[in-house]
């Protein structure tokens, strides 16, 4: 009831006509049920994805053709391979990679840009190639061309799915607002923007698929892979914690990497786990993870009836869309971010930032976001300090952070720096590691050597307190070095 509605709006996201959701809804759900980790996860069409799979496309063939259609299968197809090969040499952990303030940035503009784009289908006004924030500040302040019908249709959508969760949990306010919206459509004479023909029928398999273009595609798919994994497996920990279930990262990434197989093979585009659909099948008490298998039947049934939506207003999938990610936009937990981190908020704006001007390759902005954290990673990793204390011919070094050949030299400043005072008589250097999270191999020998010249300087050096992190390399460089 929610999947069918959610599945036509989701395939127009993509740049599809409103069939291949379906499609993206039937076999691929069916596919992955014999795989997943997850009883709950619901398998199918994700607003983020769908906003993906547009931006990797975008300018490569005119949306909504068959062309259009055939580079959308054959990118499922490459996000399926990447994530079944993931799973299957048990790296579904690699997903983890993307840091949460790089997610949350990009999640909150991928949502932007996702209601951005709906905009000018909710007041039916005519679109352009201005890009998505153009076209939607346009679509705002062009009341003029604005169709009081279809922000009327817009608007009911909205309110009848959102009321929906008053009357019961369970209510599909969805469905009723598409049902509702086709049959006004068609008793009123709507003339506005609607869905058009579908075709109807069964799914037809095929790998008539532009293979050319695989190779500009690679990079996308191999970011979709890992971006839209982030999605189930957020959902799926989520439910394995409450119900105190165990969970595979890898089995779920081979089960959404053969779903995408079979999306690719069945003309539809890149799917992921919805979180809607999978919250509500555990609402509906769902308890074997074939529940996504039935409603995969359940959407392949209905197939040859989607002509009956050939009136629906373009309006109301646009308010399904909006409706469905608007909670995503989560401008409070970037604050709170900024609030509590600088450095880690700096990551999540500037993703944000960068997903919004690089629309609609969006996953430029996943890419620029990875480049922000680890530039923010290396930054933490090159500053340590080394606090010192002397008396009495004695020097006490404190280094603390991570010692690699990159910081090390700090450390070396500063005793060369006390060497070099005419007034300090060093009789002894202490080195006290217990501040330092890590010594790798090159720092070690840095401080051995400098360890060796102070020695035959006639200063006597000890190193204390190396943590358990340290102990490899000091053993091998420093075999007079306390470990208490």
């Amino acid at each position: 009831m929610v999947a069918i509605p959610q599945s036509l709006a989701y395939a127009e996201l993509a740049g599809l006509p409103a069939q291949h959701g379906l499609f993206a809804s039937a076999l691929p759900s069916i596919a992955a049920a014999a795989f997943v980790s997850s009883r709950h996860l619901q398998t199918g069409p994700v607003a983020l994805t769908a906003l993906l799979t547009f931006g990797a496309l975008s300018g490569q063939a005119p949306t909504g053709t068959a062309d259009f259609a055939r580079l959308a299968a054959l990118l499922a197809l490459l996000v399926g391979g990447f994530r079944l090969m993931l799973g299957l040499v048990r790296l579904g952990r690699l997903a983890y990679l993307l840091s949460e303030p790089v997610l949350a940035g990009f999640t909150t503009g991928a949502a932007v840009l996702i209601i951005s784009s709906q905009l000018p289908r909710a007041f039916d006004v005519p679109g352009g190639d201005d890009g998505v924030l153009r076209e939607a500040w346009r679509a705002l302040t062009s009341p003029d061309q604005w169709r009081p019908a279809a922000l009327a249709f817009a608007l009911i959508t909205a309110v009848i799915i959102l009321g929906s969760r008053r009357v019961h949990r369970l209510f599909p306010g969805v469905l009723v607002a598409v049902a509702a919206a086709t049959v006004a459509s068609s008793a009123l004479g709507y003339e506005g923007s609607v869905t058009g023909e579908l075709t109807g029928g069964f799914v037809s398999l095929g790998l008539d698929l532009p293979w050319g273009s695989a190779g500009g595609l690679l990079l996308p798919a191999f970011v979709i892979a890992l971006v839209g994994f982030a999605e189930p497996a957020s959902i799926a920990r989520t439910f394995a914690a409450r119900d105190r279930e165990p969970w595979d990262a890898n089995r779920e990434m081979v089960s959404q990497g053969v779903a995408n197989l079979v999306a690719g093979l069945t003309r539809a585009f890149p799917v992921g786990g919805s979180f809607s659909r999978s919250s509500l099948n555990r609402l509906a008490g769902a308890t074997s993870p074939w529940a996504g298998a039935v409603t995969g039947l359940c959407v392949l049934a209905a197939l040859p009836a989607t002509p009956v939506l050939a009136d629906l207003p373009s309006a109301v999938l646009g308010a399904i869309v909006v409706v469905a990610v608007v909670g995503l936009v989560r401008l409070d937990v970037l604050a709170d971010l900024v609030r509590r981190n600088r450095a880690q908020g700096g990551v999540a704006v500037g993703t944000l930032v960068a997903t919004l001007l690089a629309a609609p390759r969006i996953e430029r902005g996943v890419l620029i976001g990875i480049g922000l954290a680890l530039l923010v990673h290396l930054s933490r990793e090159l500053r340590v300090t080394a606090d010192s204390d002397f008396d009495d011919g004695r020097l006490l070094v404190r280094p603390k952070g991570v010692l690699w050949f990159a910081t090390i030299a700090s450390v070396d400043d500063l005793i060369r720096d006390h060497l070099g005072r005419p007034d300090a008589e060093l009789e002894t250097v202490v080195f006290d590691l217990d501040g330092v999270g890590r010594l790798d191999y090159t720092a070690a020998a840095a401080l051995a050597r400098l360890v060796d010249e102070l020695t035959d300087a006639g200063i006597a050096v000890r190193v204390i307190n190396v943590p358990p992190g340290a102990a490899r390399a000091a053993q091998i460089h420093l075999p007079g070095s306390d470990r208490t």
